[in-house]
This record gives structure tokens, C-alpha cells and sequence, in this order.
């Protein structure tokens, strides 16, 4: 993992989104800390719906929220979970992820002591993106 990633500050931010998500249907609080190429660094939760299909998790909210600021591009993000064990970004996330920042530096952190430390590249090789429409 990239050094120069201050993943203790996106650590602390991702558990800080996790207490505003709004969760009355699955309890299960999600936190995301994007950091963007100008150092920004931005939080994001879950928002569930009663129409479950609205839902959006955390790691959309905070890329569409600093897209919103007009940021261009992604290079790390750290999700956390209220788990024993990290949980790695939805295939749905890993896809918008992709669109800002198709090789940034990925960490899902827990209530344990694990982590996982990858590339999006790596969770979502062979990846369909603006690259494949040139």
C-alpha cells in the first residue's frame, strides 16, 4: 500500500461517516473516506429506502458528493463496517469506483483487527470504464 496515503485520517473519517447512515432496515452502518488527487478528503454512508432498490451505499455517496465539488479523480478509499471482519466494497460500488480512479488504493477496515489492502484493479479486474470507449 501506497505510503504517502494518510490512512489513519481516512480511517477515522470512514467510522465517523458510519454514525450518520441511515439504516432503519438492515442495522448495518457503513462509512467510506475517498481521497481525491487534489488531497481532499471525503465521507460518505449509507442511505437505505424503503424501496430497497434506492438504497445507496456509502462508497457511492461520498464519490457523488465530491463529484458534486468537482472532483476528478479517486486515488484511495477506506470503507469501514461494523463487523468482526472487513467487508470489501459491493460489485456495484467497485464499478462507480472504477469510473474515478480505476487503479486507487483500497482498504475495508472493521471492529476487528483485520483489514484488506488492495487495488481496485485487483477486486474488479478486466473492469468496463471510460478507458474501453475511447
Amino acid at each position: 500500500m501506497d505510503k504517502t496515503i494518510p490512512w489513519d485520517m481516512l480511517a477515522k473519517e470512514a467510522r465517523a461517516a458510519a454514525k450518520h447512515a441511515y439504516v432503519p432496515y438492515s442495522r448495518f452502518a457503513v462509512g467510506a473516506a475517498i481521497l481525491t488527487a487534489e488531497g481532499k478528503i471525503v465521507r460518505g454512508c449509507n442511505v437505505e429506502n424503503a424501496s430497497y432498490g434506492l438504497t445507496n451505499c456509502a462508497e457511492r455517496t461520498a464519490i457523488f458528493t465530491a463529484k458534486a465539488d468537482g472532483m476528478q479523480e479517486v486515488v484511495a478509499v477506506c470503507i469501514y463496517t461494523p463487523t468482526a471482519v472487513p467487508t470489501p466494497p459491493c460489485g456495484a460500488c467497485r464499478q462507480v469506483l472504477n469510473e474515478f480512479g480505476p487503479t486507487m488504493q483500497v482498504r475495508a477496515i472493521c471492529d476487528g483487527d483485520g483489514s484488506i489492502d488492495t487495488t481496485l484493479d485487483q477486486l474488479l479486474p478486466g473492469a468496463f470504464g471510460p478507458k474501453n470507449l475511447d
